[in-house]
């Protein structure tokens, strides 16, 4: 069997064609510690005062405190179940009631 260039060519150009790249460009951050249901984070650069954050175990925390290196946040639900080094992810909405 003889491999030819132009057939392998094709055969890259089509798979190439049909590739989709999917990416996910939320902001994350991670916990830096949690106390009487309030939450510092990190990496959240970009953070807006009242902003609505998900964080693991369907908590939810609103952002309050914008310092230069954290956020400070207040967590909405059992936040007893949110750990130091937790992700947490930017929802880009305000919250509202």
């Amino acid at each position: 069997m003889e491999i030819r260039a132009d057939e392998i060519s094709r055969i890259l150009r089509e798979q190439i064609g049909g590739f989709a790249a999917g990416v996910d460009v939320s902001e994350t951050g991670t916990v830096l510690s949690v106390g009487d249901g309030i939450a510092r984070l990190h990496g959240l650069e970009r953070c807006m005062a009242g902003e609505l954050l998900e964080l693991p175990h369907d908590v939810r925390g609103i952002a309050l405190n914008l310092e230069e290196d954290s956020v400070g946040a207040v967590l909405l639900g059992e936040s007893h179940e949110i750990c130091e080094g937790d992700e947490v992810r930017r929802t880009r909405r305000i919250m509202s009631v």
